[in-house]
């Protein structure tokens, strides 16, 4: 099952390893570090041109990629229990 985190962007339900607040994540220096640090490994993929509300943490055969979502982790959070936003 896949899990739409944007109008034009879907992941792998089994490949996700969390969806992250951006607000609460970036509260803590290692949060803060986090997001540029993958940035400069190339592992951030953004799913729209909006201000990011949450980000979501993949890993697919063993390569980690973090999408960023104008979606608030709540809202994806509740897409990933419900099978209604499934693909």
């Amino acid at each position: 099952m896949y899990l739409r985190i944007s109008n034009e962007s879907v992941v792998l339900k089994s490949d996700i390893i969390g969806i992250f607040d951006m607000d609460n994540t970036t509260v803590s220096r290692q949060g803060r570090n986090f997001l540029p640090d993958a940035e400069k490994k190339g592992m951030i993929i953004y799913t729209t041109e909006d201000l990011p509300k949450s980000y979501v943490v993949t890993v697919h055969d063993g390569k980690t990629k973090i999408y960023m979502s104008s979606l608030s982790a709540k809202v994806l959070s509740n897409r990933a229990k419900s099978s209604t936003m499934l693909i």
